[in-house]
């Protein structure tokens, strides 16, 4: 049929044009929201009613980030790449300031990651502390940080897509900024120095 090469040109224009919008959405919309953090209502980042259990045999709570300048990064052990690749810069950044910052490693599937499994995971890292809790802790913590958090499922049973971006927080327990995930070695420097007031 003469309509035959038109309509498989047809199909493939359609086809092209669906992969355009897929990776227009990527970049507008998927990706920011994975890295960053509109400025907008940043006052009360971090506030909220959440009760939390860090590894250390503590309460994690809004008041957990007063005292001195701390990071607290969303993610969770069955991660593949960004949290293993976060904790490392962390330890980069511990050994850059002297261990002055405190970091909260906070899982976004709380299902499988108990209290045990995440000081197992976080070990390797000086001056972090991970913290768990119930799904519905969880839940209220991840709303208070403003960070994305969603279960995907997966050939061997699901994963989690989250923020992957590190918040930092004055010794007052204010939000004082953010580090995106592979940052620039330069610009997360400056944002240690502000933070840390050096």
């Amino acid at each position: 049929m003469p309509t035959d090469p038109l309509r498989k040109i047809r199909w493939l224009l359609w086809a092209l044009v669906g992969i355009a919008a897929l990776a227009a959405a990527w970049f507008t919309v998927i990706s920011p929201r994975l890295t960053t953090l509109s400025e907008a209502g940043t006052d009360n980042l971090g506030r909220g009613d959440y009760k939390l259990v860090a590894t250390d045999g503590t309460e994690f709570t809004q008041d957990s980030l007063k005292g001195q300048p701390s990071a607290v990064f969303f993610g969770f052990t069955h991660c593949p790449d960004v949290c293993p690749t976060t904790l490392g810069e962390v330890g980069g950044w511990q050994e850059a300031v002297g261990g002055k910052l405190r970091v909260f490693f906070v899982t976004v599937d709380p299902e499988r990651d108990t209290a045990e499994k995440l000081k197992e995971y976080v070990s390797w890292v000086d001056g972090v502390t991970g913290v768990t809790g119930s799904p519905e802790e969880i839940a209220k913590a991840t709303r208070a940080f403003r960070v994305y958090a969603r279960k995907v499922p997966a050939e061997d049973g699901y994963t989690m897509d989250h923020s992957a971006m590190t918040l930092l927080f004055d010794a007052e327990g204010r939000y004082s900024g953010l580090i995106g995930y592979q940052e620039d070695p330069a610009r997360t420097k400056a944002s240690l120095q502000k933070l840390l007031g050096s």
